[in-house]
């Protein structure tokens, strides 16, 4: 198999995307992604990760971006950007919050769009948005009460998404104490 239809095949799970080290681990080397980005067969997103010139554009596309931007297989979209995903608060992020593992430092200067944040996730507090990593609601909404987000939009995301069945009664009430506390 030819190394542009390895790569097709991976970036169709990913929007088209796929990092350096994802594609080494298809026996793609550098220098052979240099060579495809030079013939135009892929092209260079960002520091680390190349895109599928070919392959078609979604919403979701700047959002897996910024997950595989961090080159760290356990990140997700978390906090503010979670809660504007799942559509139960009226939150319009500055930036794309994500969530990478507390051992794990990012040594990038270009982090302007991204606010990271570092915190061991269960693999339970992990869903998908359209393809992308993005922690669940509930987590979402317990990221933004020790994140500070505003009280008004975690009250907000409290009801809608028990409205919405994107958290449960218990989880509700157990996040209502947590910011009550919070607010003192």
């Amino acid at each position: 198999m030819l190394a542009r239809d390895k790569l097709w095949e991976f970036a169709a799970n990913q929007h088209g995307y796929v990092t350096i080290q994802q594609a080494a681990k298809l026996g793609i080397n550098k220098g052979a992604l240099t060579m495809l980005a030079q013939r135009g067969t892929i092209n260079r997103a960002t520091f680390g990760v190349y895109r599928l010139p070919n392959f078609p554009y979604s919403a979701a596309d700047r959002l897996m971006l910024a997950v595989l931007w961090t080159r760290a297989p356990e990140a997700a979209l978390s906090h503010e950007t979670a809660l504007d995903l799942y559509e139960i608060s009226d939150i319009n992020p500055s930036k794309y919050h994500i969530t990478i593992a507390k051992g794990r430092r990012l040594r990038r200067a270009d982090s302007s769009p991204y606010a990271i944040h570092y915190e061991n996730l269960d693999t339970k507090q992990i869903g998908w948005w359209e393809g992308v990593p993005s922690v669940k609601p509930a987590t979402a909404i317990a990221q933004c009460i020790d994140y500070g987000t505003p009280t008004h939009l975690i009250r907000q995301a409290l009801e809608r998404g028990f409205q919405q069945g994107r958290i449960t009664q218990e989880q509700r009430e157990e996040l209502a104490t947590r910011l009550a506390q919070r607010d003192g």
